[in-house]
């Protein structure tokens, strides 16, 4: 690994020396720009988009796809033909063995090498008229914030060695202040909404100038008044009128609302007052397509005013559908309540397109005609996901799940889906698989008894999940089958916050191969052996899975023997830890569980790289089961129908941000806290504990590889009921699809449950405990296809807690990072 860093190294250093090879004499190359402001150099990505020009990508400090550009020759043949003549004892060669289309076919693939590396970014060259429209762009900017008189300076460092630098020099000056604002109102109809509105204007006397204020009072005023029944009312309505010449850098700002559009008749202009408009006919299409235009609507249905229309037959129930029309009949017209309207409709999933548009009543100045048309999914739609999974645990393997939708199931725009899932893998223990069935029913309202329904507004578009599955794995731990039920609530509060709440999401766990559990949990059965060794009466029988029983009776044993505890005590206390975690993982349980989830996303689109994202979740499991039932299994433990009741409260808390810094480039930070607290002596089922490592968490140790604590059990898997995890990532682009990411991972899993069997260094201790958590550190490399993103991270050991002596650095090295491969982001 040594060999190769080194020869990667001096490939690279070979080729920066000759970073410049495609720059002619006459040229130079931009390799940094500098802006100052008043004297003081600025880096901040806002003034960076204004600059035209900028220097080729760098990682590490190097233009890597500079460098891949550079290995290309841009003199190289372009055509066979032409490669042939450039190397004819080449192409000669393989023609007279084989034939001409050999020889064509192997000088197009030096030729597509070439081209390949000519497709990376050249050498950036500067240019003068370019530096000049930089400083004007950058002139410009700091007048829209008010400095009308700053100047901006261009300087252009050529050296000998084709290489240049670009200063560009800021003197803002003095800002200009709003000082007198007049409003003038130019209509009696808009100057009545404008006087009762109770949102105050942006504009203030005493603030700074800035464009980006005068453009959202500009959006305010609008909003006001097409939201108050002003239909035609637009910004070309609106004036500003600033006197930027004042010499005491104040200015004066007259606001003039017109109160009349022109509108065009008779091929003349007139000019027409602004007027509240009113909904008179609403009208939905359900079944419209673009090839349908001009058919006759041969079936209707009027419902609370609405007419619903179809070219066939209406496969809609009024009843549900007229929930997502927000504007009817007789009510004033509100952009808000458009919008709602076809983001109502969208979030159904029923339709591939919502088209409402508006248009005059005949014989009417004020009154509007709203048409809807929705062009609908094909009622059943097939599904086919596929995925490569890689892991510690699972080697590599494959995965696929298929789905069939049955849309608007029963005629209220509900989605039945029936899933198929399966995966085939090798793991540590040989082959293995998995296959599951799931079916869900969304549908698109609250499904409640009692009016609970109401709770709820449906501007909020609830949601009502009804789902129902079953899973069954072979050779995945103790080869488990799951069963589950989940009816679930959501509904989006606001653009930016959703609830979410589950009801009944009951799940019941079965260990189908508890025999092979010493086979799996090989760590387990050696720290028996060395129980076994010592011990002077009792005899531990070979690791087999016909055994299981009498590894538990030796355990069983051992756990009785009052003199061996007392000769033997950390032996002793060994053996009860491996009969206690054997119990909890080879279990069944019954997890019922009640949970309440907050989230806020304030993401605009998937291209928004400055966002914040919290969410909460608050759970409860077994609280209404555990007080029907009184029966108590021999090892204590509350059951329901005989099976173990999992009784716990657990609380997940998750924060992420992001800043996008200039130059493509995006930091992130996560963090994130979970804690499980049992009550009435119930165990942690394992699938609910928490766990530390792998490509999502802290990527210097594998999946349930580190933790609880200080405690370095060397057990196939770690976990405990408290978790603390950070990251923060750098993600910065390389060259084309190409993205480079270095990241920091810190956290770990401690044990709360205040079980006399946990290790005192796997418990969390008040602020004490901060001292085990483990830090790793490393590099990324990303390839963004747009739709998705494979990822490779690289992380090394920084700080290890378990270790006696040195914590830092010691194990900092190729030899014990971990690779991790993943797909999309970490978080």
């Amino acid at each position: 690994m040594k060999k190769l860093s080194f020869y990667c190294f001096t490939l690279i250093l070979l080729a920066s020396c000759n970073s410049t090879k495609h720059v002619a004499e006459d040229q130079h190359m931009l390799t940094q720009n500098y802006i100052y402001v008043d004297s003081v150099r600025n880096k901040s990505s806002d003034l960076q988009k204004y600059i035209l020009q900028k220097p080729n990508p760098r990682l590490l400090d190097l233009p890597l796809g500079l460098y891949f550009h550079n290995f290309g020759n841009h003199d190289k043949a372009k055509t066979p033909s032409e490669w042939a003549k450039q190397n004819p004892r080449s192409y000669n060669f393989i023609k007279n063995i084989f034939s001409e289309k050999q020889s064509i076919a192997y000088a197009n693939s030096f030729i597509g090498l070439n081209n390949w590396f000519l497709s990376y970014q050249g050498p950036v060259i500067i240019s003068d008229k370019k530096v000049e429209n930089t400083a004007n762009n950058l002139w410009a900017f700091y007048k829209t914030q008010g400095y009308f008189k700053s100047k901006v300076e261009s300087k252009i460092n050529r050296y000998n060695d084709k290489k240049a630098t670009v200063e560009y020099h800021i003197t803002k000056g003095k800002p200009t202040i709003l000082d007198t604002i007049k409003l003038k109102i130019e209509s009696t109809v808009l100057d009545s909404i404008y006087k009762k509105a109770s949102s105050p204007s942006l504009l203030k006397t005493g603030n700074q100038y800035n464009d980006k204020t005068f453009r959202n009072e500009a959006s305010r005023v609008v909003k006001l008044f097409r939201n108050n029944g002003v239909y035609h009312f637009t910004e070309s309505a609106l004036g500003f009128y600033v006197d930027s010449t004042r010499a005491d850098y104040k200015t004066n700002v007259d606001f003039i609302i017109s109160g009349s559009r022109l509108v065009e008749k008779s091929g003349n202009y007139v000019s027409t007052p602004f007027k509240v408009f009113k909904i008179k006919n609403v009208n939905v299409i359900t079944d419209y397509s673009f090839t349908k235009k001009g058919e006759p609507l041969l079936d209707s249905i009027s419902y609370n005013g609405i007419n619903f229309l179809a070219h066939h037959k209406i496969k809609y129930n009024p009843k549900y559908l007229s929930q997502s029309i927000f504007l009817k009949p007789t009510e004033i017209y509100k952009d808000t309540l458009r919008n709602l309207t076809r983001n109502h409709l969208k979030s159904l999933k029923n339709f591939k397109s919502t088209n409402i548009k508006f248009s005059s009543v005949a014989n009417s100045d004020n009154e509007l005609n709203m048409d809807v048309f929705l062009s609908p999914i094909e009622k059943y739609t097939l599904g086919l996901e596929t995925e490569l999974t890689h892991s510690n645990i699972r080697e590599i393997g494959t995965s696929a799940k298929f789905s069939i939708t049955n849309r608007n199931a029963f005629r209220g725009a509900e989605l039945l889906k029936l899933s198929f899932l399966g995966s085939y893998f090798n793991s540590t223990n040989g082959p293995g698989w998995e296959i599951g069935v799931d079916a869900s029913l969304e549908i698109p309202r609250f499904v409640a008894p009692f009016g609970l329904s109401k709770l709820v507004p449906k501007e909020m578009s609830p949601r009502t999940l009804f789902s129902v599955g079953s899973s069954f794995q072979k050779n995945i731990g103790l080869d488990r089958q799951t069963f589950t039920f989940l009816s679930d609530y959501r509904w989006q509060f606001n653009s930016k916050k959703t609830i979410q709440l589950e009801i009944f999401n009951t799940q019941y766990i079965q260990n189908l191969n508890v025999s092979s559990y010493f086979r799996i949990y090989s760590s387990e059965y050696t720290n028996l052996k060395t129980v076994a060794s010592i011990h002077p009466t009792q005899t531990l029988p070979e690791n087999k899975p016909e055994n299981s029983t009498a590894i538990i009776k030796f355990m069983n044993s051992v756990s009785t023997d009052t003199n061996f505890k007392a000769s033997n005590p950390e032996e002793y206390n060994t053996t009860l830890n491996i009969l206690n975690r054997y119990n909890i993982i080879t279990s069944d349980f019954l997890v019922p569980t009640l949970a309440y989830s907050f989230t806020y996303n304030s993401q605009v689109n998937f291209n928004d790289n400055n966002f914040s994202f919290f969410k909460i979740r608050v759970a409860n499991s077994g609280n209404i089961l555990g007080l029907i039932s009184n029966t108590i299994n021999a090892n204590g433990k509350k059951t329901f129908a005989s099976i173990p009741l999992a009784q716990y409260f657990k609380t997940d808390i998750e924060y992420k941000q992001f800043w996008d810094v200039g130059a493509n480039s995006v930091f992130g930070f996560r963090t994130f806290l979970g804690a499980i607290i049992p009550y009435d002596n119930s165990d942690i089922p394992f699938t609910k504990s928490y766990f530390a490592g792998g490509s999502n968490d802290i990527r210097a140790w594998q999946t349930y590889e580190l933790g609880p604590g200080a405690t370095n059990s060397g057990l196939e898997f770690n976990v405990g009921s408290f978790k603390f995890l950070t990251s923060a990532e750098y993600r910065f682009p390389v060259f084309s699809k190409l993205k480079g990411a270095l990241f920091l991972d810190a956290g770990n899993i401690w044990d709360i449950s205040r079980s006399e069997f946990v290790n005192t260094d796997a418990k969390f201790n008040r602020l004490s405990s901060l001292k085990d958590i483990a830090i790793g550190s490393g590099i990324g490399a990303r390839l963004d296809f747009s739709f998705l993103i494979l990822r490779f991270d690289v992380g090394f050991k920084t700080y290890e807690p378990y270790l006696s002596g040195k914590k830092w650095f010691k194990n900092y090295n190729f030899t014990d990072a971990v690779y991790n491969i993943g797909i999309n982001y970490p978080f």
